[in-house]
């Protein structure tokens, strides 16, 4: 018997469209995660459905073919799931214990971590995504930026620790084309709790 594949599906948020206001407003939340999110999650689920079919007939073309589709629908529903999580209403601040005293090492103060992470996801050309990751080799923090959808793990190597999207329909409506007003807002809702714990599993 062939094995039954589950489904892709849409995240609930931990909080509802408007917590996060005044850094990004009701109106964003509510398009970005019930409409981008779920159209990529959408897509996945038929680009999977694809490639099953690809494989049981051994269609070696057809899967090939069907990898940017999978990378970019694919890497959209895993960073959004990320960010979604990386954010709350009560975030913001520092963070605290071993993940503090690892961007103090790595990055010379918490300050400093803060103004290059922003400084390299700002520019980011066109769309993409801005990335604090951990090397699972040497255990060291690193930033890390990708274009378009595609996901930092299977791009980088590196484990996802935060995930800063700059895809303009994450910040257009409020912000317009000041990107940079959105990345250093944004620093205000940073779920540290959510960062410290996949950093404390990636360590694991």
């Amino acid at each position: 018997a062939g094995l039954v594949r589950s489904k892709y599906t849409l995240p609930d948020l931990p909080y509802s469209y408007d917590a996060l206001e005044p850094v990004i407003n009701r109106d964003i939340m509510e398009i970005h995660h019930s409409k981008h999110h779920a159209t990529y999650v959408t897509n996945l689920n038929a680009t999977a459905e694809k490639v099953s079919a690809a494989v049981a007939e051994n269609n070696a073309s057809a899967i090939i073919g069907l990898h940017g589709a999978l990378k970019f629908n694919g890497g959209g529903h895993i960073n959004h799931s990320i960010f979604w999580e990386n954010l709350s209403p009560n975030g913001g601040g520092l963070p605290s214990g071993p993940l503090l005293a690892a961007i103090e090492a790595e990055f010379g103060s918490f300050d400093q971590f803060k103004a290059k992470m922003s400084a390299a996801t700002i520019a980011v050309q066109g769309s993409g995504w801005g990335w604090l990751g951990v090397n699972p080799e040497n255990k060291r923090l690193q930033i890390a930026t990708c274009a378009n959808q595609d996901p930092l793990h299977a791009t980088t190597g590196l484990s996802p620790l935060l995930g800063i999207d700059v895809w303009e329909h994450a910040y257009y409506l409020q912000y317009k084309n000041v990107r940079p007003e959105y990345v250093n807002s944004i620093w205000n809702v940073v779920n540290w709790e959510d960062v410290a714990a996949r950093y404390a599993k990636a360590l694991s």
